[in-house]
């Protein structure tokens, strides 16, 4: 199962938190938003599809997010878990830990915001589109 969101880039993505990263709907972010790597997202987590958050919160699926901008691409692997809410309105947070609040959309993730492709990070600096690709694997 596979659903493709939108948001952009910001002067102040530092891209620096070394156990998550983060999408949100707010248009702006401050200078200290270390884990914030995109804005003005099209969707939060809680508007996602529900046959994609019955799918995240399954027992056994695994998660990937691809993130995409105009010259640079990642890829993240983590795992949903059932007790995952997915219901918060503003943000979609992927984590190294198994830490679960309404935010979290993956834990256990490969990579953090400090991990991300350099080019991905210059383009949302920049302020660039950003593709954000979530598949779900059961």
């Amino acid at each position: 199962m596979r659903y493709t969101l939108r948001a952009r880039g910001h002067p102040n993505v530092t891209a620096g938190h070394r156990t998550t990263f983060e999408v949100t709907v707010d248009p702006e972010i401050g200078e200290t938003a270390d884990c914030i790597i995109g804005v003005s997202s099209s969707d939060s987590i809680s508007t996602l599809p529900d046959e994609m958050k019955r799918a995240i919160a399954g027992e056994s699926s695994r998660v990937r997010v691809i993130l995409r901008t105009e010259n640079g691409y990642d890829e993240i692997r983590g795992y949903g878990h059932p007790e995952l809410t997915l219901d918060h309105p503003a943000d979609i947070v992927c984590r190294k830990s198994d830490y679960i609040c309404s935010r979290t959309l993956m834990i256990q993730a490969d990579k953090a915001a400090c991990d991300l492709d350099e080019n991905l990070i210059k383009d949302l600096r920049e302020g660039r589109e950003l593709t954000v690709e979530i598949i779900v694997e059961y």
